[in-house]
């Protein structure tokens, strides 16, 4: 499920590439390209919006299967994450005094 929408996310980022490139802006894009074949089937101002409203769904699309495919990360059942497991050594390993011998000349403690 996880590979699945991986792959689906990355159709909808290819496709809102292009369907941004082929908008119109002030610069006139590179809607010029496929703007003669797209104003005479469409008609003048029916692309524009065609392409705004496929670059919202699409970008909507996007953001969604991106929150989903957060859920769908197989995490192995119960492991523990790296902090977890670091206090749990701390909490099982007793903290032992180094044993340290008396110096010459001196007596141990009793």
């Amino acid at each position: 499920m996880f590979t699945f929408l991986i792959v689906v996310i990355a159709l909808i980022g290819l496709l809102m590439t292009l369907i941004i490139l082929l908008q119109s802006g002030k610069g006139g894009g590179l809607a010029g390209i496929a703007a003669g074949g797209t104003q005479q089937v469409l008609g003048t101002r029916t692309a524009p919006d065609i392409l705004e409203k496929a670059t919202w769904v699409l970008g909507t699309a996007f953001i969604v299967l991106c929150v989903l495919t957060n859920f769908t990360i197989d995490r192995g059942g119960d492991v523990p994450s790296v902090i977890q497991q670091g206090a749990q050594e701390q909490v099982q390993t007793p903290v032992v005094p180094p044993i340290t011998e008396p110096a010459p000349g001196e007596t141990p403690p009793p």
